[in-house]
């Protein structure tokens, strides 16, 4: 009888954990075996209420392979009018010390970052989000041509206010 309790506690625990109410959009591209400088990564995202705001992430999964204390990207968000906007983003991806800063029991971590805040789709039409890594070693012109450690992308959306 006592198992079936602590079974139905988890169950119940389990379900209310994993309701995620924000959530939009969620999606992950696998990474193939390195990131590649010219491989971009893009996310066409759904139609969106014009009326409402929107909390912008970009989701990046690394394992113990990834060799650096950071991330530095360049997005590119085109409009359905034909706008484009293109920023230059860095991320830290761990801390000082060395350990990760994602969350994950395995060598496998993931990190959510913070991309827009309180964003508005007010054009009718296709958004998308294209993402590149953009990183180079300390001193050197050249950016490095094959990330290795990055496993997947990902691009989330969630309402500002709760829905």
């Amino acid at each position: 009888m006592i198992k079936l309790k602590f079974l139905f506690i988890i169950v119940i625990a389990t379900g209310l954990v994993s309701c995620d109410d924000q959530q939009v959009f969620d999606q992950y591209q696998t990474v193939n075996d390195t990131w590649e400088t010219n491989e971009e990564i893009t996310f066409t995202l759904p139609e969106l209420d014009a009326t409402k705001t929107y909390n912008l992430f970009i989701n990046i999964r690394n394992n113990n392979d990834y060799s650096y204390s950071n991330l530095f990207l360049i997005s590119t968000m085109r409009f359905p009018n034909g706008k484009v906007v293109a920023d230059t983003l860095e991320y830290d991806m761990a801390s000082p010390n060395g350990e990760w800063l994602g969350t994950g029991f395995s060598d496998l971590k993931e990190s959510k970052l913070s991309y827009k805040e309180q964003v508005s789709f007010i054009e009718t039409g296709t958004y998308s989000i294209t993402l590149q890594h953009a990183m180079r070693k300390n001193g050197e012109v050249n950016g490095i041509h094959s990330l290795e450690g990055i496993t997947d992308i990902g691009f989330r959306i969630e309402y500002a206010q709760k829905p």
